[in-house]
């Protein structure tokens, strides 16, 4: 019996002990404030342009002509072929048109009569106007119609001689000449050939190509700028390892409506005659702007359906400033608008960022 009261006296001890036991602590609340993300922005400044760019390029000659036979007739001699060197006023063919020949002579025929016919009324005027010295001779309207008579057959002898002066001048074309000193590159006539008919393929075709033009597209993005000392630099494929030079001549002063490009021209000196016009050229051109530019990263740009805008903070407060694209950089693009040299602009722009949006701002590292 006494036992069995210890045991319980134990049990009860060790339930009163379980009972003052500590428990497991609870989780302390954080108290501290969520952490709210900064935005890395940067700070606008300006620089020059100062770039060189690449673009594809033409070469062409620097005259060019198709030569018609401006009259009806059958070649007769043939002077000059392909690769053949020209020079201005040359002779390379000859025409035969024999009806020609009878139209010459008709003209002629016809100035003669009516030349006579000049020199007879001239006569009776100068026969008349002696007699008419003496009183009640010759009537004065005689003396009136034979005047008129002289320079009725006067006028027609001027109409004769013209016509005979056109119908020689038209006689020339049977003879074909160089317009200028050049190369011929293409010839599609035969002696015996009847040529003169309507839409017909030029008898030949002859090139300047002493120097050629270099025509070059330049991107709209572009035209506002200037060629640093107008030169360019090109290579040709068919060419390797060699440079050329070429120097600004002229600019189309219009953009083409279907590439939003200009056409700049350079003239090249070829006097070795290397180069061939119809060759593609790769071109460097270092272009300039006079002023300075605002460039920023590409990042910084938001481009939507509508339009293209930077993201300006000011008081930590954003806003959109509508820009325009330039000249892209290696790593940057050259934009214009609202904006002044020390604007602070967002890194990495986007859409979702709104204006008049509270921001903790971060400047960026350079």
């Amino acid at each position: 019996m006494k036992g069995i009261k210890i045991v319980i006296a134990l049990l009860f001890i060790n339930g009163i002990i379980g009972c003052h036991q500590p428990g497991k602590k609870e989780p302390l609340k954080d108290d501290t404030k969520p952490k709210i993300d900064s935005t890395v922005v940067f700070t606008l400044q300006s620089a020059a342009l100062d770039k060189t760019v690449s673009l594809p390029g033409e070469l062409l000659p620097n005259e060019k002509v198709q030569v018609y036979g401006k009259v009806s007739g059958y070649v007769k001699k043939i002077f000059v072929d392909i690769g053949s060197p020209v020079k201005q006023g040359q002779v390379i063919a000859i025409l035969d048109a024999p009806e020609m020949q009878s139209k010459i002579a008709e003209s002629k025929q016809r100035l003669a009569s009516v030349k006579a016919k000049w020199i007879s009324s001239t006569d009776v005027f100068k026969r008349l106007a002696e007699a008419s010295k003496s009183d009640g001779v010759i009537a004065p309207t005689d003396l009136e119609k034979a005047k008129n008579q002289v320079a009725s057959d006067a006028a027609l002898v001027e109409a004769a001689q013209s016509e005979l002066n056109a119908v020689q001048q038209t006689a020339d074309y049977l003879t074909l000449r160089a317009p200028f000193t050049g190369i011929v590159t293409k010839r599609n006539v035969d002696a015996g050939a009847y040529v003169g008919k309507a839409a017909e393929m030029p008898l030949f075709e002859i090139e300047d190509n002493s120097s050629l033009r270099l025509r070059i597209a330049v991107p709209e993005a572009m035209t506002g700028t200037k060629v640093k000392d107008e030169k360019v630099q090109f290579t040709i494929k068919a060419i390797p390892g060699k440079k050329y030079e070429g120097k600004l001549s002229r600019k189309s002063g219009s953009l083409d409506v279907n590439t939003r490009s200009e056409v700049w021209e350079f003239v090249i000196n070829n006097n070795d005659h290397s180069l061939k016009a119809g060759m593609f050229a790769d071109c460097k051109i270092n272009i300039q702007r006079d002023g300075k530019s605002f460039f920023v990263p590409f990042s910084a740009v938001v481009t939507t359906l509508e339009k293209k805008f930077v993201i300006k903070v000011q008081n930590n407060i954003t806003s959109w400033v509508d820009v325009g694209q330039g000249v892209n950089a290696t790593d940057k693009a050259e934009i214009f608008g609202k904006l002044d040299e020390g604007d602070t602009l967002v890194l990495k722009g986007n859409e979702e960022l709104k204006a008049d949006t509270k921001l903790l701002v971060k400047i960026a590292k350079h």
